[in-house]
């Protein structure tokens, strides 16, 4: 079989999605190039770039998935790729123009190549994500450094929801506090509550991928001894409360876990939610308002929202 590459062009809101689905369907590799992607465009101060910009030429205004894939009979996975981004609307994604073209690539072209686009990044005050093949050169005394590489279904950690749900978790877990990770996905929040001093973490997610792949980056990251990795939802794998409990997911199923998530919250304990979009946060504040949540704070980055809030009467 011979090696192609498939580029979908689409919108910043649906790259995470698109990118699942090409990895459902063989993706070896996928490079994402989004000019309008907020972490791409905004620099904060002692930010480490992850994208270096002075190597990427743009070669469309909206997002651009490309994957490397291994394939037979490609001009057959067109209308598949093209019918399963159309579907994403369903989700309430704007699919973007939904475009797939594909080419014949040599292997070379894109085993190693991909590599030098990613380079560590500093999420928070001192949270730095790093692929296995960088070094960390100029690292500060109280950095906390985790290692997670680019590709499989999960991501690479950068994302806004993601960043978010770091920041916050840097700013409000305390130490040896006890922290629920529901919808795990890559574990790599799980990693950070570990990193930052949780003294027992629960990681959970329903798709058995996930699991797989959060103990893999635990392992990596070396904090086994603290992280319990778990497939089930919430009700399913554990049966006590914790002091912090977050939730990166998205907004219906933030907004349907607001009344039973009450029972996993500790008095004084916080939840944070993100993987919500701009428009569907008003569900989740009804939802949040409806089971008497105190809404702490609201942070936004791009058309993406995090919630902190705190169950009502255990303050």
């Amino acid at each position: 079989m011979n090696w192609f590459e498939v580029k979908v062009k689409t919108t910043s809101m649906a790259v995470d999605a698109v990118t699942n689905l090409l990895y459902e369907l063989g993706a070896q590799g996928i490079v994402v190039e989004d000019p309008n992607d907020p972490i791409f465009n905004e620099g904060y101060e002692g930010d480490w770039d992850y994208f270096d910009r002075s190597e990427i030429k743009f070669e469309f205004e909206g997002a651009l998935v490309k994957a490397y894939m291994e394939m037979e009979a490609p001009e057959a996975l067109i209308p598949v790729i093209q019918a399963q981004v159309a579907d994403l609307s369903t989700f309430g994604l704007d699919p973007g123009l939904g475009e797939v073209e594909i080419k014949e690539v040599r292997e070379s072209d894109w085993a190693n190549e991909w590599k030098k686009y990613y380079h560590p990044v500093r999420i928070g005050r001192h949270l730095i994500i790093k692929p296995s093949w960088e070094q960390v050169l100029d690292a500060e005394p109280l950095d906390l450094v985790i290692e997670l590489d680019p590709g499989g279904a999960f991501g690479s950690g950068t994302h806004e929801t993601t960043t978010m749900c770091a920041e916050l978790l840097e700013e409000n877990l305390v130490q040896g506090s006890k922290v629920y990770d529901i919808g795990c996905g890559s574990g790599i929040l799980a990693i950070v509550a570990a990193k930052l001093g949780a003294g027992e973490v629960v990681a959970a997610d329903i798709d058995p991928a996930a699991v797989e792949v959060t103990r893999e980056n635990v392992e990596a990251n070396q904090v086994t001894d603290v992280i319990q990795v778990c497939e089930g939802d919430l009700m399913q794998v554990v049966d006590s409360p914790a002091d912090l409990v977050v939730t990166n997911i998205i907004a219906d199923v933030v907004a349907s876990l607001a009344d039973s998530m009450k029972s996993y919250l500790n008095p004084e304990a916080v939840w944070i939610s993100s993987g919500i979009l701009d428009k569907k946060l008003s569900i989740v504040l009804e939802a949040m308002s409806k089971n008497g949540y105190e809404v702490l704070e609201v942070r936004e980055r791009g058309e993406w929202r995090a919630l902190l809030v705190r169950a009502g009467g255990h303050a």
